[in-house]
């Protein structure tokens, strides 16, 4: 080591770097900040701006994570007692969203212009693909169609399946559904009127006996293949559940939802629902509810080990490694589906399920909003991590029974079974495909963790952040910057002003303690907090 260190040199040593991570994360800077290079068109001078990750797991980055764990617990909040039905019509657009809209619109017209005369249009159809982006991050409802797409006419009819219910499943009374989401109002015998809510928990149905660790009793006779199936329609299922649910209220119930695996590795769903549903109608919803995959059967090896299917370049399929006939293709094996075949699986919930009530502004409510979002910072595994040697069998067991298991009409395991996927390419092995489900990780529940009503909250997650922006900026007395004026690159390792993630972070630290002094203080001179705003929501800001 050199007498004297440079700054950066010194920023760079061990000890040096986690004191910096610790104190960015003392003050809740993201730990991976992106550096973006802010250009003021009218003067030209240039600052490295330094924005956060927007991580949501935990082991990646904590401050971001936590912000996002308590935007949800916002949006979860305001959506979860409302009383009014919530405003769907979007505002005029800001400055900002008015700005990405007008390029949009010229970046069409000269593209259109362009096909029109035959010239090559590649150019124009990168810079709407970006523009389409930067009005997405806008916050800007709806979406805009970039180019016209026409089919080939090489697809086929839609095939029809049955809609008869099951036998096996109970009946289930539906009623015309009203356009409202407001749950029903309810008198006491003192004549206070209220609206409770619930708090609802499902969960899948049994596969064998459990132990109080969540290994099974008895591993040979544990049911691994339908817990890998029902956990890769799971998302499927709940959705099945909740059409269901509107048919027999009667109007469009709105839910918040929180997927997390319980400890035998199976995963269940909390939900946040508006208005209250008597238990005998939930037990009598769950008992009719099902959901049935239409797949082709995968109960046959065909090929495995070294003996696998072959890519050909010029019929762009899949060929037999030992006769070189074609592997069956994905629409002649769901054409091969009889009318009196049946499903290849059929999910269902257990019979168990937990029912609360909830009032607003109770202590309760706070309570399962913070059980709802716990492990939402948590990959899917991570919630339950493996203690015993039984336990990291059990997963064990569960993912190799996930390996092979088909996850999507793409699934490069449909090859094992004789069967081409859906839109084959080359390069597909089966018990190797990329899909979410089969990484142990996941434990086969590919969806997404939170799962929220259209109209829940009448708000996008967008809209949610755009609410925290705006406070923070009222509170601090700062104006709104013309978003004409500057302009945003990201900066790269190849340019020039790249800084290193050490001194990345010390912008930051240097950021957030400048911004949490101007709150401080803005907070000191305007006395005790709004209750406009709850603690919750000045924590995510």
């Amino acid at each position: 080591m050199t007498v004297r260190q440079t700054r950066a040199e010194r920023a760079a040593t061990p000890l040096a770097r986690d004191s910096i991570r610790t104190i960015a994360e003392s003050l809740g800077g993201c730990l991976r900040p992106v550096q973006l290079r802010r250009t003021d068109t009218v003067t030209g001078q240039t600052m490295p701006v330094m924005v956060p990750c927007g991580a949501t797991r935990v082991s990646i980055c904590p401050p971001c994570a936590e912000r996002a764990k308590v935007l949800r617990m916002v949006q979860c909040r305001e959506g979860w007692h409302l009383e009014d039905e919530p405003d769907l019509i979007p505002g005029p657009p800001d400055e900002m969203q008015e700005f990405c809209l007008i390029l949009r619109a010229e970046a069409q017209l000269r593209r259109d212009t362009a096909a029109a005369s035959g010239e090559d249009t590649s150019d124009y159809d990168q810079l709407i693909d970006e523009l389409d982006i930067e009005i997405t991050r806008a916050g800007i409802r709806g979406t805009v169609t970039t180019r016209d797409s026409s089919g080939d006419g090489s697809q086929r009819g839609r095939r029809s399946r049955s809609t008869r219910r099951r036998q096996d499943a109970s009946p289930l009374p539906a009623r015309k559904i009203a356009p409202r989401t407001i749950g029903t109002v309810y008198t006491s015998p003192d004549g206070k009127r209220y609206r409770p809510s619930m708090f609802l928990t499902l969960t899948c149905d049994s596969y064998g006996k459990v132990n109080d660790d969540g290994t099974p009793a008895d591993s040979a006779a544990y049911d691994y293949v339908r817990a890998a199936r029902d956990a890769i329609h799971f998302a499927a299922l709940f959705d099945r559940f909740i059409q269901n649910l509107r048919r027999v209220l009667g109007y469009e119930a709105q839910y918040f939802g929180g997927v997390e695996p319980q400890k035998r590795l199976a995963p269940h769903i909390h939900l946040a629902v508006r208005g209250s549903v008597p238990r005998p109608l939930l037990r009598q919803v769950l008992a009719a509810t099902y959901h049935q995959v239409w797949w082709p059967a995968a109960d046959t090896v065909r090929f495995t080990g070294d003996q696998l299917p072959v890519w050909d370049e010029d019929s762009g399929n899949y060929l037999d490694p030992a006769t070189g006939e074609v592997l069956q293709t994905w629409d002649d094996a769901l054409d091969a589906i009889g009318p009196y075949d049946q499903p290849r699986h059929v999910a269902r919930f257990g019979p168990k399920f937990d029912a609360q009530g909830v009032l607003a502004g109770s202590k309760d409510a706070n309570k399962c909003i913070g059980y709802l979002t716990k492990y939402l910072t948590k990959q899917v595994a991570d919630c339950h991590v493996p203690e015993t040697a039984a336990q990291r069998a059990h997963a064990d067991r569960l993912a190799e029974a996930l390996r092979y298991e088909p996850c999507s009409p793409t699934c490069a395991n449909w090859l094992r079974y004789g069967i081409q996927p859906k839109n084959p390419r080359p390069g597909l092995i089966p018990g190797a495909c990329k899909g979410k489900a089969h990484r142990p990780e996941y434990c086969g529940y590919a969806g997404r963790r939170i799962l929220v009503s259209r109209k829940w909250s009448g708000k996008t997650l967008a809209d949610h952040r755009a609410d925290r922006k705006a406070w923070l900026v009222e509170t601090l007395g700062l104006d709104e910057p013309d978003p004409t004026r500057y302009t945003w690159v990201q900066v790269t390792p190849a340019d020039h002003d790249y800084l290193p993630p050490e001194q990345r972070l010390l912008h930051i630290v240097a950021d957030r303690a400048r911004w949490k002094a101007a709150l401080a203080e803005a907070r000191r001179k305007a006395g005790p907090p709004s209750a406009e705003l709850s603690a919750t929501d000045r924590r995510a800001a």
